[in-house]
């Protein structure tokens, strides 16, 4: 249902650095705004920056698992 007018790029904020995002197959960054702040993001997870919180274990368990 095109009815002849071009298609806007979805914008959406950069997770690095809050700029403005095409989020699209030809971004090939995305959802980053370029290279550099996708490198920095990977950069961050590989330094352990960021980290996925563990759910400590219920005195129920006795260490079985799940």
């Amino acid at each position: 249902m095109n009815d002849g007018a071009p298609v806007r790029p979805r914008l959406v904020p950069c997770p690095a650095c809050g700029a403005p995002s095409e989020f699209a197959p030809t971004n090939l960054f995305r959802p980053f705004c370029s290279e550099r702040c996708k490198a920095g993001d990977l950069g961050a997870w590989a330094m352990e920056r960021y980290r996925v919180a563990e759910v400590p274990p219920s005195p129920d368990d006795n260490g079985a698992p799940h």
